[in-house]
C-alpha cells in the first residue's frame, strides 16, 4: 500500500509518516523544503527518538519525497496512491488543495478506486475543510460525483512534536503517546483500517475533547508561562501556581464537554492528568513561543478557549479562568509570528475592546466580553 503524505517536517516524519510506516505503507512525503526532499529521496530511510528514558528509536523505512510545486510530479503519484494525509497546519490546506485536485481528475478519467484522504490538523474537521478547498479546483460534475473518486474521513491527532535541532535533519523526537482516531463512517470497505489508529462512528467529541483538553491547556500553559517568564513549557509546568491555573481551565472545559457529551467525569479527570504530566516531560523540552504561536487562530470563536467557553456558559456553568487565559493571549509576543504582531497592532490603534470583539466575535455587551477586558486590565497594571 502507498500513502502520499503533505508535510515532511517534524510532526509529519516523527507521527503520522512514523504509524503508516508501521502500518505496512509506503510513504511518498510531499514538501516545499527542497533540501529535505533531497536527502530523503538519497536515505530513503530516517530515525524517531522517544522521549523517554529509554530513549527507543524507531527507523522509518520505505520513505521518498516530492517537491510540492512540482504539480506533474506530485499528481502521477497521487494516480498510485491509496491514501493522502496532511501535516501542514490548516491554513496551508488551501495550498495543497490544487495538487490533490488535479491527482483526482486523472484518478476520475481512468476510473481507479476511491482516494481516502484524511487532514491530520489541529482543528475541527480538518477534512472537511479540504475537501471544500479541493471542490473548488474541480469542474461541478466532478464535485457532484466526488464520493465515487475520493472518500474523506474526519480525524483527530495528537502528539507533542517540539520544535527542535539535530545534526541530522531527517532525526525526530517525539513524546510517547499519541493518539490518531478517525471518523469509521467515511472509511472505504476495501482499505485495512491502519494499525494504532482509533477508530469511532462519531467524531466531534474525540475532536473537542481533545482540542479543548490537550490544546487549550498546551496555549494556556504558554500564555501564562510566558507572562512569567518562562522560556519552555516544561519550566512553566515547574511553577505549582501556574500548574493549579491550567488546572482550572481544562476543569471548566472539562465541564463543558462532560455536560455536552456526556463524558464519564472521573475518566475525564484520569484524563486531564495524563495531559499535565505529559506537558512536564522532562526528556522533552518545548519552547512557549512555538506552542503560543498563531494566538489569532487560537483566539477564534470554533477553536480553543472560546468555543468551551461559549458551550460552558450554555449549560449554565460559570468560567473564570477561561477568560483569563484569553486576556494573556492578547499579551502574547513574538517577532516572528505575525498574528502576534497583529494583534499587538490592533490593541494599539483600536484598544481591547475592539480587539475582542475583532478576534474572539464575543461582543461588547456579553459577559464574557467583560471578563476577558477586566483579566487585561488586571494583567497590564501587573506589566506597567
Amino acid at each position: 500500500m502507498r500513502a502520499i503524505h503533505f508535510g515532511a517536517g517534524n510532526i509529519g516524519r516523527g507521527f503520522i509518516g512514523l504509524l503508516l510506516s508501521q502500518a505496512g505503507y509506503s510513504v511518498t512525503f510531499v514538501d516545499v523544503n527542497e533540501a529535505l526532499v533531497k536527502l530523503l529521496n538519497e536515505r530513503q530511510r530516517y530515525e524517531v527518538q522517544l522521549a523517554n528514558a529509554t530513549g527507543e528509536r524507531v527507523v522509518v523505512e520505505n520513505v521518498d519525497a516530492l517537491v510540492g510545486s512540482n504539480l506533474l510530479a506530485v499528481s502521477e503519484a497521487i494516480l498510485k496512491a491509496d491514501l493522502i494525509t496532511t501535516a501542514v497546519g490548516v491554513n496551508i490546506l488551501k495550498h495543497i488543495a490544487p495538487a490533490i485536485a488535479e491527482g483526482i481528475k486523472q484518478r476520475a478519467k481512468l476510473n481507479l478506486p476511491p482516494l481516502t484522504i484524511i487532514a491530520c490538523e489541529n482543528a475541527i474537521r480538518a477534512t472537511s475543510q479540504l475537501r471544500r478547498e479541493i471542490s473548488l479546483h474541480l469542474t461541478a460534475e466532478l464535485v457532484e460525483a466526488l464520493d465515487h473518486f475520493a472518500t474523506f474521513p474526519d480525524a483527530a491527532v495528537d502528539r507533542i512534536v517540539p520544535l527542535q535541532q539535530h545534526d541530522d535533519p531527517l532525526f525526530v523526537t517525539v513524546e510517547p503517546f499519541y493518539e490518531w482516531t478517525i471518523e469509521s463512517r467515511d472509511w472505504p470497505q476495501q482499505l485495512p483500517f491502519i494499525k494504532g489508529v482509533h477508530y469511532v462512528e462519531l467524531l466531534e467529541p474525540y475532536i473537542e475533547r481533545k482540542l479543548f483538553t490537550v490544546n487549550t491547556g498546551h496555549a494556556t500553559t504558554a500564555y501564562l508561562g510566558q507572562l512569567k517568564g518562562y522560556r519552555t513549557i516544561q519550566e512553566a509546568m515547574q511553577d505549582k501556581t501556574l500548574v493549579a491555573e491550567v488546572m482550572q481551565v481544562l476543569r471548566e472545559t472539562g465541564d463543558a464537554l462532560i455536560a455536552q457529551y456526556r463524558f464519564n467525569s472521573e475518566e475525564h479527570e484520569l484524563y486531564i492528568g495524563q495531559i499535565i504530566e505529559r506537558f512536564g516531560n522532562p526528556y522533552l523540552s518545548d519552547d512557549i513561543k512555538r506552542v503560543g504561536r498563531s494566538p489569532i487562530r487560537k483566539l477564534s470563536p470554533q477553536d480553543r478557549f472560546v468555543r468551551p467557553a461559549l458551550l460552558a456558559l450554555q449549560h449554565g456553568i460559570d468560567v473564570q479562568a477561561l477568560p483569563k487565559v484569553m486576556a494573556a493571549a492578547l499579551f502574547f509576543h513574538d517577532e516572528e509570528d505575525q498574528e502576534a504582531l497583529e494583534l499587538k497592532g490592533h490593541l494599539q490603534q483600536h484598544g481591547v475592546d475592539s480587539t475582542i470583539t475583532k478576534y474572539t466575535g464575543i461582543h461588547l455587551e456579553h459577559p464574557l466580553h467583560y471578563k476577558i477586558k477586566a483579566h487585561y486590565e488586571l494583567l497590564n497594571n501587573k506589566s506597567s
